[in-house]
């Protein structure tokens, strides 16, 4: 029946009901779904520019190439303090303010303050801050800048530092694809067996013998590592005891060497080489400093690093392995032989610490030739999140550890241990990032992540027409 504007009357509507009322039994249309909260967005972001996690953020992020950024414009401070090179630097500062109050408990001053604490508290806060101020201002004087020396304890800090960080890119390779390189000591010795007999038994021409010298030291460190490589790929061997194996299968190798005619020094009853020759050593960077041309080829080979790993396809297909073997076959990338070259690549890597060591440092080969840089660059690389360039400042900041602990020890009496404790509480609080975290108050999206239940129910809600 017509009305009198000559509309025709709703026949669904139940008679006496008032337009806008609610009508039991009909369909109540879908509310729209939430907006999606920052966290997802961001979330989101990050999978579609990382492909999943298989490779590295790129330096433009996705929403900037939208031409979205209003919502990240907020969090770039956040992004910082949650980013894992923050975190590296937190790790640092909490082990060097523990490893001082560990030198102050021994310190006879600290001591005797504290038995009158109570009485006056300032002197015992005074000799406290003394005893570790003094340590880590001796540490400084010894590793960077000293009154008297200027800045030759900078420059002895890059030559310690300088087949650290070589071995230490090795390792970080091989994180990168997937692989715990534990044998870089190995192949430091394999590698500085190789280069010191290329350099005291051949006589060459000052530049192709300086080469030749690299080249052997290359090779001897490849091979060592791709060892390793191909019983993991062929076999399934761990590589975690295969490097280990190799590593004292080196150290004794070396020991057996030094103890026949042709590597030991004639008229000598000690395990040493000869001095290798003068065109076989690296050339000095700055006269009167033990700096070497080694260092300029540790920033070439960081760089040639970087770009292998970021730009380069073997270097993506060591990474895709990393995150994800059974993907990265599904690709196409053959697994096996990229664990293989991987493992020669940080063996090489390493190959040029033990060149560093022979023809830049010692000139000769000895039984403690490659010291404890094996088992430091994996600290190293820890510390650098097994990036090139973190490598790289981890392995200065370590460097600079062992360069000023010597002086750190005539200047305060401080034993040198303490450095090692340092290095072991880095280690410790690397491997930690949470509790780190939670020391600083730096997870906020924990508290943001509460209200999400309500968010989901009123989703569930929406999806069902509000049944119950």
């Amino acid at each position: 029946m017509a009305t009198e504007d000559g509309k025709i009357p709703d026949s669904s509507a139940p008679e006496g009901t008032a337009p806008g009322d609610s009508v039991p039994g009909a369909t109540v249309p879908a509310k729209a779904a939430p907006a999606e909260s920052p966290q997802d967005v961001q979330a989101a972001d990050v999978a579609l520019d990382t492909a999943g996690g298989l490779h590295e953020p790129s330096l433009v992020p996705v929403s900037s190439q939208s031409g979205d950024v209003g919502h990240k414009q907020g969090n770039v401070l956040q992004q910082i303090m949650m980013g894992s090179g923050f975190v590296s630097i937190l790790a640092v500062v909490v082990a060097l303010v523990l490893g001082g109050l560990l030198i102050a408990s021994t310190d006879s001053d600290v001591a005797r303050t504290a038995g009158y604490f109570f009485g006056r508290p300032s002197d015992f806060l005074g000799a406290l801050w003394s005893a570790m101020t003094s340590s880590y201002v001796a540490l400084f004087q010894g590793a960077v800048f000293n009154p008297r020396q200027g800045f030759l304890p900078l420059l002895e800090t890059m030559t310690v530092a300088t087949p650290l960080i070589c071995a230490a890119l090795g390792v970080a390779l091989a994180f990168r694809a997937g692989l715990f390189n534990i044998g870089a000591q190995g192949q430091v010795i394999i590698s500085a067996t190789a280069a010191a007999y290329a350099g005291f038994a051949w006589h060459l021409p000052s530049v192709v013998h300086l080469i030749v010298v690299i080249v052997m030291g290359i090779v001897g460190g490849a091979i060592w590592g791709a060892i390793a490589g191909v019983l993991k790929a062929r076999t399934g061997a761990h590589e975690v005891i295969v490097t280990i194996m190799l590593n004292y299968i080196a150290l004794f190798f070396l020991d057996f060497l030094l103890n026949t005619p042709a590597f030991r020094r004639p008229g000598e009853n000690t395990p040493i080489s000869p001095r290798i020759d003068e065109s076989a050593a690296y050339p000095p960077l700055i006269p009167g400093s033990r700096l070497h041309f080694g260092f300029i080829v540790v920033v070439l080979l960081t760089i040639a690093v970087w770009w292998l790993l970021n730009r380069s396809t073997i270097g993506f297909e060591f990474r895709a392995v990393g995150a994800n073997p059974a993907a990265a076959r599904t690709a196409g990338v053959k697994v096996p032989l990229a664990m293989i070259l991987a493992m020669a690549f940080a063996g090489a890597l390493a190959g040029f610490g033990g060149v560093a060591q022979v023809a830049g440092t010692e000139k000769v080969l000895t039984g403690g030739i490659a010291a404890q840089i094996g088992f430091d660059s994996i600290t190293v690389a820890l510390l650098g999140r097994s990036t090139p360039w973190g490598t790289f400042f981890a392995g200065l900041l370590f460097g600079a550890f062992r360069a000023g602990a010597v002086q750190m020890q005539i200047q305060t009496g401080t034993p040198i241990d303490i450095v090692l404790v340092v290095q072991s509480l880095i280690v410790l609080f690397i491997a930690a990032p949470p509790l780190i975290r939670s020391i600083f108050g730096l997870n906020p999206g924990r508290k943001k992540n509460k209200p999400a239940r309500p968010a989901r129910r009123s989703a569930v809600a929406t999806a069902t027409g509000g049944a119950k």
